[in-house]
């Protein structure tokens, strides 16, 4: 199988904003009522769920969500993860399944942490899942800036370079 195969049999296309491919897999009809949403926002389902997949031409480009987001690793190479945090702080994490060397086939990022990821250099492709509670809407996506963020988070500014859009 290879990437057009899979590309093709999930029906997925390119994400508008983010870089990669994906298809929405699952839409709660549940959705919530609560105060983060403001007159003429979206309704919001409790949940979503994703396929995502990067290649060695595309990423997901760093951005943050205000909700909490949970990655799957399902196929392909590693996927090297960047994640920067309102404290300062920032960590890398490998998404794969080869958890003796570290890589995790699961990763949590909470709402309003900056995220962004690629392909480990020499991969060809990784299909992943995200799962969001609650969930995903378009509104609520913001992308991060290179130059603020290298301000900001100064020891990763290499990765912030590969993640961002100039």
């Amino acid at each position: 199988m290879n990437v057009r195969d899979i590309i093709r049999i999930l029906k997925m296309e390119k994400h508008p904003l983010e870089g990669g491919f994906f298809t929405e897999t699952y839409r709660s009809k549940l959705t919530l009522n609560d105060d983060r949403l403001k007159d003429g926002e979206p309704v919001q389902s409790i949940a979503t769920a994703i396929y995502y997949l990067v290649t060695p031409e595309s990423f997901s480009e760093i951005h943050r969500l205000k909700s909490d987001e949970i990655f799957h690793f399902y196929l392909g190479d590693p996927v090297e993860m960047l994640q920067l945090f309102p404290d300062g702080r920032g960590k890398v994490i490998r998404l794969g399944i080869d958890i003796p060397k570290g890589y995790h086939p699961q990763v949590v990022v909470d709402g309003k942490v900056w995220q962004g990821c690629r392909l480990v250099p020499g991969g060809q492709f990784a299909l992943l899942g995200t799962t969001m509670s609650p969930g995903f809407v378009f509104a609520e996506y913001e992308s991060g800036k290179r130059d603020d963020l290298i301000l900001q988070y100064p020891d990763h500014r290499e990765l912030i370079t590969c993640l961002t859009r100039s």
